[in-house]
């Protein structure tokens, strides 16, 4: 019981940590912690995709908006969906970038990480923190993290890699698909992808 009462209060003591921290803050801790597992695991160093899952999980998708991830990509089609939709579209959403994600946790073995100064006006609740991901010989590779502010601290709703939108890159692709299918077809387009 004692063990439990421990591990509960690590766990609200870093939710609360992770609601007091600012947006860019928040990218720089959650960053290098990242990176420094990267770089201190073996089994991450080897690619081992199922380790790098499990970090993600862990460390990276508390701090992740689906909900608004997956209203941006499906823009106008997100208001003709009906609530058990919108979720399921969420759930088989979140469960395509959690494979991008971790798989994406490759890229960064031996880089480090330098964020751009934040101009955080007062009261601000949406947010865009710049950084750059360094590494000795190459040009920096810049990201930009769109953020929210949640009743749960700042949350990443979107991410650009030298300017690309991820989630946005999905919405042509269902815009078409809920065109021609509907919402019942871009769920079932994206639990193939995810089988």
């Amino acid at each position: 019981m004692r063990l439990l009462a421990l591990a509960l209060s690590m766990f609200l003591a870093t939710a609360a940590d992770a609601q007091a921290l600012g947006p860019d803050e928040l990218v720089k801790k959650v960053t290098t912690d990242v990176l420094e597992s990267i770089k201190s695991d073996k089994q991450l160093q080897a690619g081992d995709r199922r380790k790098a899952l499990a970090m993600a999980e862990q460390k990276i998708l508390p701090h992740v908006d689906f909900r608004e991830a997956t209203l941006l990509a499906m823009g106008k089609s997100w208001y003709t969906a009906t609530p058990a939709q919108q979720a399921q579209v969420v759930n088989e959403f979140r469960s395509m970038l959690v494979r991008i994600y971790s798989n994406a946790i490759d890229v960064y073995r031996g880089q480090t990480l330098k964020v751009l100064p934040l101009r955080l006006p007062a009261g601000a609740t949406d947010v865009t923190v710049r950084n750059q991901y360094l590494r000795e010989g190459r040009p920096p590779v810049p990201v930009e993290y769109s953020m929210r502010k949640t009743p749960e601290g700042w949350k990443i709703y979107d991410i650009a890699v030298e300017g690309v939108s991820l989630v946005l890159t999905y919405r042509a692709e269902f815009e078409q698909i809920t065109r021609t299918s509907g919402v019942e077809g871009l769920i079932k387009r994206l639990q193939a992808k995810n089988a």
